[in-house]
């Protein structure tokens, strides 16, 4: 399968008439035909039926020019990041991070890094949470993550970056918004969101205010089913301080309590290049 193949279902797809998409693709209408049935006898499948210059999406089809949308999709963005990288930087550091607010400070450091190291490029590029797989496979050159997530792993080396405490996020119209810190007593008779992808810590935190407080509980599967619920006024809920984006109509106070995350960059042991160690001190330095 090649891109001339690809780009073929695509257009087809798009105008279910072979003469508009032969045109639009700047090839006769025999060529476009021709690529499509080649393609269909590599992969084993119709994916169009044809009547005279018409054709119908196949179910098969269907979900197949789907995600032809989503490969050609990744290929021009891979294509167009390659054309940048090769024009201006002589290497790469890719930076992994699971939410933009863990390294407030990156756009500043990646202003200072390229007035040192102006042909290294730095690419952050955001992952899941608790999802490693890219930086231990070496996809990736230096994670953001919490100290517990990579703490035995061999040949990885953590950079300790700054810790932060716990906050209860609510509406920024409800009666708590005005207070300056936020107290276990404060939840009395509150509803809390729990779950959503917490970190163990965090969990800790509410099962104990659960056991110990008068607090009601609902179940959250995400973060934004959690904005949901407390935009909605049917409960609050408390977040980790490295996921302080500005959110309109939101108020974050701080918790009062002992938990701390503490937060790092992942190394490789093996990955000795000076403008890398020089990176991460760099974030050190502005996140202190």
């Amino acid at each position: 399968m090649n891109v001339k193949q690809i780009d073929a279902v695509l257009e087809l797809a798009k105008t279910l008439n072979f003469n508009r998409a032969a045109e639009k693709l700047c090839v006769s209408q025999p060529t476009l035909s021709y690529e499509i049935k080649e393609l269909e006898n590599e992969v084993g499948f119709k994916i169009f039926e044809r009547s005279g210059k018409g054709a119908v999406l196949t179910p098969a089809g269907m979900q197949f020019s789907h995600a032809l949308k989503n490969i050609r999709a990744e290929l021009k963005n891979a294509v167009e990041q390659g054309q940048n990288f090769s024009s201006q930087y002589s290497s790469s550091i890719i930076i992994g991070i699971p939410v933009r607010s863990m390294l407030k400070r990156l756009p500043q450091a990646m202003m200072e890094f390229s007035s040192k190291f102006p042909d290294v490029s730095i690419v952050p590029r955001f992952i899941g949470f608790y999802k490693p797989e890219a930086f231990l496979s070496g996809q990736i050159d230096i994670l953001a993550a919490m100290d517990f997530e990579l703490k035995h792993i061999p040949d990885v080396k953590q950079h300790r970056l700054y810790e932060c405490g716990i906050s209860l996020v609510m509406r920024d119209d409800d009666i708590l918004s005005s207070k300056e810190k936020i107290t276990k007593q404060d939840l009395e008779g509150r509803t809390l969101l729990v779950g959503g992808g917490s970190p163990p810590m965090l969990q800790r935190l509410q099962q104990r205010l659960i056991r110990t407080q008068t607090i009601k509980y609902l179940n959250s599967s995400d973060h934004d089913t959690t904005l949901t619920y407390v935009a909605a006024q049917k409960a609050v809920c408390l977040s980790p301080d490295f996921f302080n984006e500005d959110t309109t109509g939101f108020k974050r106070i701080t918790f009062d309590c002992p938990e701390k995350f503490k937060i790092v960059l992942c190394t490789h042991s093996t990955d000795k290049r000076e403008s890398l160690q020089y990176f991460v001190k760099l974030l050190q330095k502005l996140h202190e």
